[in-house]
This record gives C-alpha cells, sequence and structure tokens, in this order.
C-alpha cells in the first residue's frame, strides 16, 4: 500500500511486463518482436517501459511508437534500441531527423515515397536500419495500395545498403465469432500473403514482412513473420472479448488504486450522487472512494462496475453505486462489515481485469489505461 498522503495510485509491475514480452515469444520464437510504447506506453509510462524492455531477456528488435515526438523523446533519455516510427514522417526535414537519429520510418502514402525518392537521386538512406513500408490489404485506414506498394518496395528494395520490411495492419483480428470479422481476416492474410509472393518474384528474393499485432500473435499463425508487433498483450490485456487475460496467461502491468474517504449509512428509498441515478432498495452501507474522472476513472462506468476493496477481512469485491463524479466514486459496503476508511480499493489491475471493468464502462481497456491522468501517482516496481 502506498504512503497515507496519495488518494490515487497506479502501481505498474514491470516484472509483469517482462513476462508478458516472454510469452510473445513463447507464440512465436522465430520472430523478431518489436513492442509498441506508443501513447505514453499505453499510459504506463514510455520511459519506465522502454528501460524495463530493454534490459528484459527477451530481446527486442525495435520499439514502435506513433509519432516523431514520441521517438526523439526516447533517444533523448537515451535508448538505443531501434525506433519504428509507424506514422512516418511528413516532410523532408523529418525524415531527415530519422536520418539522423536512426529512427525507422514508416512509408504509408506515395508523399512520403516522393520524399525519400528525390533524396535517393544523390543520397543513401545512411543512419536508417530499416525502412517499412505499409500496405493496405482491407482496414483502409493507412497503406498503400496494390500498385503503389509493388513501385515502392521494389524500388526502395534496388537502392544499396536499403532494407525494407513490408507490413500491415489487421482490422477484426480480435473478433474470433463474428463471421464478418472471420471473412475479414482471411481475407487480409491472404492479400498479405499474395503480396509477399509478388514481391519476392519482382525483387528476386526474400521479403521481409510484419503483420501480426496482439490479435494475431495469439490466434492467427498465419501472420507470424519476421516481425511482430506487441502492444496491448504487454500490458497484461486480452484483445479478446470471449478469451480472459488469465486464460492466455497474460499479467496485469497497472494495478490502479483509491482509498475508501468516508462511510455513510443511507436508508431504503434515499439516492446516491449526481442526477439520482441509483435509489436504494434497501438500507446501504455506502463507501466513497478518492477517485473519479478527473482521475481517469471513466465517467460511463455503470451501477455495479465491480471494484475490489482489500479490507481487515482480505479482499472482497463489490459493485459502483450511482454516477462516477469528478473526484468521487461511491460503492456498496452492505457486505463488508469490517470495511473502514482508509482501505486500498482497487479499481482495475491485480485481481480484477481491467478487460472487465472496461465492459461495464462501454469501452476497452486500452482507452482505461490511456485515460489515468497526472492527478495520480505512478510507482513502478521490478520484483
Amino acid at each position: 500500500m502506498m504512503e497515507a498522503s496519495h488518494r490515487a495510485w497506479a502501481l505498474i509491475d514491470l516484472h509483469a511486463l517482462k513476462k508478458n514480452l516472454a510469452l510473445v515469444s513463447t507464440h512465436c520464437p522465430e520472430s523478431q518482436i518489436v513492442p509498441v510504447i506508443k501513447a505514453n506506453a499505453y499510459g504506463h509510462g514510455m520511459e519506465q517501459v522502454a528501460f524495463a524492455l530493454q534490459s528484459a531477456h527477451t530481446k527486442c528488435a525495435a520499439f514502435a511508437v506513433a509519432s516523431l515526438e514520441e521517438a526523439m523523446q526516447l533517444r533523448t533519455l537515451g535508448i538505443t534500441t531501434p525506433i519504428v516510427l509507424l506514422s512516418g514522417f511528413r516532410d523532408r526535414a523529418e525524415m531527415d531527423l530519422c536520418l539522423n537519429h536512426e529512427i525507422e520510418p514508416v512509408v504509408h502514402s506515395m508523399y512520403q515515397f516522393e520524399i525519400i525518392a528525390k533524396f535517393l537521386e544523390k543520397e543513401i538512406l545512411s543512419g536508417v536500419g530499416r525502412v517499412w513500408v505499409k500496405t493496405n490489404t482491407g482496414m483502409n485506414r493507412l497503406g498503400l495500395n496494390r500498385e503503389d506498394t509493388l513501385q515502392v518496395y521494389g524500388d526502395l528494395h534496388r537502392h544499396p545498403g536499403n532494407e525494407v520490411v513490408l507490413m500491415s495492419h489487421l482490422a477484426s483480428a480480435d473478433d474470433l465469432e463474428n463471421k464478418l470479422a472471420v471473412d475479414q481476416t482471411k481475407s487480409q492474410i491472404a492479400a498479405f500473403d499474395e503480396m509477399r509472393e509478388l514481391l519476392a518474384g519482382s525483387t528476386q528474393g526474400p521479403v521481409q514482412s510484419s503483420f501480426a499485432a496482439s490479435s494475431g500473435i495469439l490466434q492467427h499463425p498465419a501472420t507470424h513473420h519476421q516481425f511482430l508487433r506487441p502492444g496491448f498483450m504487454l500490458y497484461g490485456g486480452s484483445p479478446f472479448a470471449s478469451i480472459s487475460a488469465e486464460a492466455i496467461g497474460l499479467q496485469p502491468v497497472m494495478t490502479l488504486s483509491a482509498r475508501l474517504i468516508a462511510i455513510n449509512e443511507v436508508e431504503r428509498g434515499a439516492s446516491i450522487g449526481y442526477g439520482a441515478t441509483h435509489r436504494c432498495e434497501h438500507y446501504t452501507r455506502v463507501g466513497i472512494v478518492s477517485i473519479g474522472y478527473g482521475d481517469g476513472y471513466p465517467r460511463s462506468a455503470k451501477n455495479g462496475t465491480p471494484v475490489l476493496v482489500n479490507s481487515i477481512s482480505g479482499a472482497s469485491r463489490t459493485g459502483l453505486l450511482g454516477r462516477v463524479s469528478m473526484d468521487t466514486i461511491a460503492i456498496d459496503l452492505t457486505a463488508m462489515p469490517t470495511a473502514c476508511v482508509g482501505d486500498e480499493v482497487v479499481l482495475w489491475g491485480e485481481g480484477l481485469p481491467a478487460d472487465e471493468v472496461a465492459r461495464y464502462a462501454d469501452t476497452i481497456a486500452y482507452e482505461l489505461f490511456c485515460k489515468v491522468t497526472q492527478r495520480v501517482e505512478f510507482t513502478y516496481t521490478d520484483e
């Protein structure tokens, strides 16, 4: 438990992070791993996560980030691991930063290729270990079409010293039950495999490629190519609605906690909180917890959203009562006579999967992690 001065805190278990990284390797032992640490490592702290992963027994081929600012932050911190810039560069100045700081850009649009092509008329891409060419296989977000992929990959591959990796991204691989989603995944895999074959034929050599993120790693072996890009699973969350993180063997990395700061005796028929969205059907012992949407706890969390109370009697589950406020939530302590002011309340993490909480809030655990605010005290452990 943290010092009493902290009203809300997040304990980040870097040892669990490393175990989740090792699990990636057990699923795909022949592939190289590129952990995705964008968005402040999914809200867990990019600096601490990057150093932990860099020192892990399971080796990382690179780290992947979403913005040049994130990449430069890692370099400023002294991270020496290669960095893949998923968004690529926007102009020549950003490309030069990539070249000067050993940042590997993703080319997903023709305007980016035109910048590189003009540069390659006179120089070589010294300093960049790889260039990643993103092809659109059906997600229709970022990625080159079929003809442009063949041109860009082929032109970059022909220049001496260029290492090129073909990549794409699965749109619906996390949905294992919906037929449309399953069919889309099959279609994307077929399109990617066809592109790899075309490029292998046109370049007369093997094609390095990357397709699988967390859901692909765990459930779609056909997407296990030379490079993997695990994201959410590293932080202990399941990408699947129908399979729990525990069943997969993942360990929670973030445990978000707060404190009981008041306990009220509420009579039958009385309401709780703003809007009177919960009315007590019987006498209720109501606990007030020092966390709210100002700390990143979802305002959309419904009545009954689970929390875990650690009292003198041990850990017990109970549920949310009423609407989430900016600074507090109310929970039902009627069945917990030993719970008292000062007890720890776990909002998600150890003993309470974030995926489960997210379902009550009509969101995903990715968003829960990323929305934890600076009011929450972050502490790291690696034991």
